[in-house]
C-alpha cells in the first residue's frame, strides 16, 4: 500500500467566480482518473465561497468527497485543510475512516485550526479568539491520534482525558485499513502549528492563501524540516505539498509549468494545482498537458 500520494495533484476551485455544479464537478473528477498524470484530487473545505466575505457556492467537502472517490478510481483524494471548528474530531475521525475505506487506503486528512470569519458568523459556527483555537486543534490532533491508534480498534478502546474532547473507552470500528489510520496533514505555519505538525502529521501543505508563493514554500520547508530532524523523525519520509492555480492562456500555462518546476526544485513532493470550476474539462486537461506532464518529466 502506497504512503502517500504522487507528485502531482488537482483542486477544482470557485474562487474566480466559476460555477460549482455536480454535473461539471464529476465529469472533472472522472476526466482526472482517465488522464493518467494526476495522482490525487482536493477539495477545500467551506461552507460558503472562501473568496468572498459572506456568501457562494461550495459543496462540503467529506461527502463530496465520498461521492468523487468513486469517480476518480485509483487516485489519493483529501481534503486542505478541513477546519476543525466545524467537526467534532471524533466525527472526522469515522468521516475519515470512512474514506480510508472507500479509497482502499488512499485519502488524506489535511486539518487546520479554522478561519473564514464570514462563514462561521453567517451559520452561527463559534470561532475562538486564535489561542483557544489552537488549544482545540491540538486537542483534536489528539483525538484523531488516539482513535486511529491500535488501541482503539477493539475494545476496551481508548480513554483521553482533554478539556475539550474526552473520550471515554472509544473504539473506532471497522478500524481504518491503514495501520497507522489515514495520513493527516497538519496546516499551520506558524512555531506552535510547525511543532503540532512534527508531532502528529505525516505532512505539511502550504497554505492555499499563498498559491504559487515558492519562496514562502522554500522557507517553511527547510524550517519543518529542521523540527523533524530535531524531534527524530526522517523528514524525507514527510510530505512537503505546494500549492498553485492555473489560467487558460498560453502565457498563464507556461508561466504555471515554471511555478510548479519550481515547486519541484525547492523540495515539494507534491504540487496541488488549482484549476477554475469555469475552466471545466478542457482546461484541467489543459493543466495536465502544459503542467503535470512537465512535472512529471523533470522528477524522472
Amino acid at each position: 500500500m502506497a504512503t502517500r500520494p504522487g507528485l502531482v495533484g488537482f483542486r477544482i476551485s470557485a474562487t474566480h467566480g466559476g460555477p460549482v455544479d455536480w454535473p461539471s464537478m464529476a465529469a472533472m473528477w472522472s476526466m482526472a482518473a482517465d488522464l493518467g498524470v494526476l495522482d490525487a484530487g482536493w477539495m477545500s473545505d467551506h461552507l460558503t465561497n472562501a473568496g468572498r466575505e459572506r456568501g457562494g457556492a461550495a459543496y462540503e467537502s467529506m461527502t463530496t468527497l465520498a461521492a468523487l472517490a468513486a469517480r476518480a478510481r485509483g487516485l489519493w483524494v483529501g481534503v486542505v485543510v478541513a477546519s476543525n471548528t466545524f467537526r467534532h474530531p471524533a466525527v472526522l475521525a469515522k468521516q475519515a475512516t470512512a474514506l480510508d475505506h472507500v479509497t482502499g487506503g488512499r485519502f488524506v486528512l489535511g486539518l487546520g485550526a479554522g478561519w473564514h470569519e464570514g462563514e462561521h458568523d453567517q451559520f452561527g459556527i463559534p470561532l475562538p479568539p486564535m489561542r483557544e483555537r489552537f488549544d482545540r486543534f491540538e486537542s483534536a490532533l489528539r483525538v484523531l491520534s488516539a482513535l486511529f491508534s491500535d488501541a482503539a480498534r477493539t475494545s476496551p478502546g481508548v480513554t483521553l482525558d482533554d478539556p475539550f474532547y474526552p473520550l471515554h473507552e472509544a473504539t473506532n470500528e471497522p478500524p481504518p485499513l491503514r495501520p497507522e489510520g489515514p495520513a493527516i496533514w497538519v496546516g499551520a505555519g506558524q512555531r506552535r502549528g510547525i511543532g503540532l505538525a512534527v508531532r502528529y502529521a505525516d505532512g505539511w501543505p502550504m497554505p492555499g492563501n499563498r498559491p504559487g508563493d515558492v519562496r514562502y514554500f522554500a522557507e517553511k520547508r527547510d524550517e519543518i524540516r529542521r523540527a523533524l530532524d530535531a524531534a527524530g523523525r526522517d523528514p524525507d519520509d514527510f510530505t512537503f505539498a505546494a500549492q498553485m492555480s492555473v489560467g487558460a492562456s498560453g502565457a498563464e500555462l507556461r508561466e504555471a509549468r515554471e511555478t510548479a518546476l519550481a515547486f519541484r526544485r525547492a523540495g515539494a513532493n507534491h504540487v496541488i494545482v488549482g484549476v477554475d470550476a469555469g475552466l471545466g474539462s478542457i482546461g484541467l486537461a489543459a493543466m495536465a498537458s502544459e503542467v503535470a506532464v512537465p512535472l512529471r518529466e523533470a522528477a524522472r
